[in-house]
């Protein structure tokens, strides 16, 4: 059966360890003291032992007084510890060991402020003087700080001391730890490699065997180095994409920077063996598969623009056999004098000859006009000869050199004054017998009627001239129907007028003015 009170205070030898006690503590805290140690088989010495413990108040004068006579080197065996040391050994039925000493002196320990609980503190404090060290050290002057671990400032308690060797940083549960297994031990410092090689320590080499994969790869992609590309990133990159197929398997051994630098730094001999290979395989420059060469792109088809209906009408005018139609303008008589078409005429004695239609230069405002046309003769007879003073019947002929035209008089002079017409005004004198002297006459000014046609005009120039005019009359059908359309949706005719070029269908375009007109009477309420 164990003992109630083992002698913790004889060593193995069954000597009686020796205590000292302040002298200045109270008479019953001194008694209390005596009692306990020779219960424990321990000894009380009236003066301080050579080796043994001197039971002290901490931060007390007699205290410091003690520690500053009596501590020395030459007496390592001989220990300060708090009066409560006697009944800490008695819980733990042990004699503690004083193991936070060094150089025979109490390590210097400071407990931070982020062990909150004040309880705690004051047990922490009472372990470490228990075991020989001293815990009312400031953080400047301790050799070990101890914080709590679950808090923010202990990670930067060890980044701000990881570079003083003088100094730790540990756990509050770091006492409990070396008071347990009787010895002092700091926290190891692991080493974390900060990258790169270590000392001696090789990287992966190339090989005589990597250097003909590359040189094979760089053939294939690049054959020729005139095009460029060879030092490139993208080729290096493309090479390590590979890595997933098999045979491609040996790109790993080297990231893209190192195959390229290996290219970059041995180009002059890398590139002897690529050209070598080169001259066995002789591919074309641009074949598939090179890099830099990509499928051109596929031509796209042209657009050819539809043609209007407003230009498919004047087309079909234009080829309808209609001739002799020059336009709204007026209709030209073969003694070159325009007679305006608002003024009317019957048709004249020779017939319609077809001009030139109007080029589409005139923009699609003038698609509906109808092509130019003039009034020539179509007759099979003779033609009238030229005067004696040589005026040809048309203007436009009268330029023959440029020694006349200095001479002569400009082409469209015009009469000032009471001065005599110009030569292209004057009428060109009918010849006797011709058909020239069957032409109508003018009638007296203001009248609104013309002499009949004579008798004896032929059936052929009759029917060219009601072709010519039917036809005329089919265009001012297109203006009169775009008319009625202004008038009917109350629009200017210029918008009609714009809107049927753009289109070229007549029932569209009324369909689009109705729509427009019933819109803003929805909208505006307009009448």
């Amino acid at each position: 059966m164990a003992q109630a009170n083992p002698m913790i205070f004889q060593d193995s030898n069954g000597q009686s360890v020796k205590f000292f006690i302040q002298k200045d503590l109270s008479e019953d805290i001194q008694a209390d003291l005596c009692e306990n140690i020779t219960s424990l088989g321990g000894r009380v010495e009236t003066k301080v032992p050579r080796a043994g413990y001197i039971l002290v108040q901490p931060n007390t004068p007699e205290e410091e007084r003690l520690r500053a006579c009596w501590t020395s080197h030459e007496r390592p065996e001989r220990f300060f510890v708090p009066y409560t040391y006697i009944e800490a050994c008695k819980s733990a039925k042990k004699l503690i060991p004083q193991i936070f000493i060094e150089n025979g002196q109490p390590i210097p320990m400071y407990i931070h402020p982020s062990i909150a609980n004040p309880n705690a503190r004051n047990a922490l404090a009472d372990r470490i003087m228990h075991s020989g060290g001293n815990p009312n050290i400031n953080a400047q002057g301790a050799r070990v700080i101890l914080a709590d671990p679950n808090t923010d400032v202990f990670q930067t308690l060890v980044k701000t001391y990881q570079g003083d060797p003088s100094k730790y940083i540990e756990s509050f549960h770091w006492v409990k730890k070396c008071i347990l297994n009787d010895a002092v031990a700091f926290t190891p410092v692991v080493y974390k490699n900060p990258g790169g090689r270590r000392p001696g320590e090789e990287r992966t080499q190339f090989t005589d065997d990597d250097e003909e994969r590359l040189c094979q790869w760089i053939a294939d992609k690049i054959p020729y180095k005139s095009t460029g590309g060879r030092t490139g990133n993208r080729l290096y990159q493309q090479l390590c994409e590979q890595a997933g197929e098999p045979e491609y398997s040996w790109v790993t051994r080297h990231t893209w920077q190192s195959w390229r630098e290996r290219y970059k730094k041995n180009a002059a001999r890398l590139d002897v063996m690529i050209t070598a290979i080169v001259e066995q395989k002789r591919p074309a420059q641009g074949e598939k598969g090179q890099y830099g060469y990509v499928r051109q792109p596929e031509e796209k088809p042209k657009r050819t623009r539809k043609k209007r209906k407003a230009d498919q009408i004047d087309e079909s005018f234009v080829h309808s056999g209609a001739e002799g139609l020059v336009g709204l303008s007026g209709i030209m008589p073969p003694n070159g004098q325009v007679v305006p078409s608002h003024m009317g005429m019957h048709p004249p004695s020779s017939g319609f000859q077809m001009m030139d239609a109007p080029s589409s230069q005139h923009g699609p405002h003038h698609a509906h006009y109808p092509p130019m046309m003039h009034i020539a003769s179509t007759s099979q007879v003779t033609p009238p000869p030229q005067s004696t003073q040589d005026v040809p019947a048309v203007p436009s002929q009268q330029r023959k050199s440029p020694t006349r035209e200095e001479d002569e008089e400009p082409e469209w002079a015009v009469r000032v004054g009471n001065a005599p017409p110009p030569h292209w005004a004057q009428p060109i004198p009918p010849q006797e017998g011709g058909e020239n002297s069957n032409k109508k006459q003018r009638i007296s000014e203001g009248s609104e009627t013309e002499e009949a046609a004579p008798a004896d005009l032929n059936e052929t120039n009759q029917a060219q001239a009601q072709l010519a005019l039917a036809a005329l009359a089919n265009l001012h059908v297109i203006d009169s129907n775009l008319s009625e359309i202004a008038r009917e949706s109350r629009f200017t005719l210029e918008e009609v007028k714009e809107y049927y070029d753009k289109c070229g269908e007549m029932g569209r375009t009324r369909a689009r003015f109705q729509e427009m007109r019933l819109f803003l009477q929805e909208k505006f309420g307009a009448e």
